[in-house]
């Protein structure tokens, strides 16, 4: 049976989350190597909100979790109905939106930032032919990707806590390849909204994709064995390879026809990392465990953070 959270909840875990940070501040407390999504039976993704506050989602079971990078507060946050998953999370501060990568459902959500409350459930595709598998917001609207279908989903944000009806690109090129179980996986979008970079999991390759035409280009550099969530940064792409247990840290060209290996980030808390989060000088990666199986069994799950 799902959990209800009510509103006062809601607040109280505001309310001691914030009250948590202040006290770890004041003590000069260490920052958390690792973190423990109170109950999750799983793990897939995770973003940063407001100062150190993060949400990570269950994926098998939808719900998702907020915390304090700074503290390691958690609790969670949304309690999802059942049948939904929660792969790629992001989060739109301005217009108070919080949206979710619907995995094997074929759906996306969006929810209300502050209360959790539902706004907008959307079928993109129809399961098993679509698995929804990560979002960006970029230029007034969030892109989820489907790692199944040449396609990227375009989902207009309105107005603060108001979206549209979405639309389907359908991505050309290369990028448009169904080599793998999964194709088209973690999302970013270059500064200026001109491009959209994806990772493509079965071709080990990032690729740039035109929002308007769906066309799509290689972007030269290193193989990338087992590439899952991506974050750009300016010139700077952490790009997770879940598999290794690493994030590779890439110098993207000004053109962005080309990435540059800096250096790959290793931990031996990393268990199968999917998805990556920044907060200042630190990144936040979380573990899905799908070395112990697919669901997993494994009966903890973990945000890892690591310095950048």
């Amino acid at each position: 049976m799902k959990r209800f959270v009510s509103a006062l909840s809601i607040v109280a875990v505001a309310v001691g989350t914030a009250f948590a940070g202040a006290a770890g501040v004041a003590a000069g407390a260490p920052f958390p190597h690792t973190i423990t999504l109170p109950g999750a039976t799983s793990a897939e993704g995770i973003a940063t909100g407001t100062g150190s506050t993060f949400y990570a989602g269950d994926l098998f079971a939808g719900d998702i979790f907020r915390g304090d990078l700074r503290t390691g507060a958690v609790a969670r946050f949304i309690d999802a109905p059942d049948g939904r998953n929660a792969l790629g999370i992001r989060v739109d501060e301005k217009d108070g939106l919080l949206f979710v990568a619907g995995g094997f459902t074929g759906q996306g959500y969006v929810y209300d930032l502050a209360t959790g409350a539902d706004i907008a459930t959307f079928q993109f595709g129809t399961p098993p032919g679509s698995i929804i598998n990560d979002v960006i917001v970029s230029r007034g609207a969030a892109w989820f990707t489907d790692s199944v279908q040449p396609h990227l989903y375009r989902v207009p944000i309105t107005g603060p806590g108001a979206v549209g009806a979405f639309a389907t690109l359908t991505v050309t090129g290369p990028a448009a390849a169904l080599t793998g179980a999964f194709n088209l996986n973690g999302i970013a979008a270059a500064p200026d909204g001109s491009r959209l970079i994806v990772a493509h999991t079965a071709n080990h390759t990032l690729y740039t994709v035109d929002p308007a035409t769906g066309a799509s280009a290689p972007i030269d550099g290193p193989d990338l064995l087992d590439v899952d969530g991506i974050l750009l940064d300016g010139s700077r792409l952490w790009a997770v390879r879940n598999s290794d247990n690493e994030i590779d840290e890439l110098r993207l060209s000004d053109d962005l026809g080309s990435a540059t290996f800096v250096r790959a980030i290793t931990d031996t808390a990393f268990e199968v990392p999917t998805t990556v989060a920044r907060w200042g000088n630190r990144l936040a990666a979380v573990n899905a465990k799908f070395d112990t199986g697919f669901p997993p069994s494994a009966t903890t799950f973990e945000v890892v953070e690591v310095a950048r």
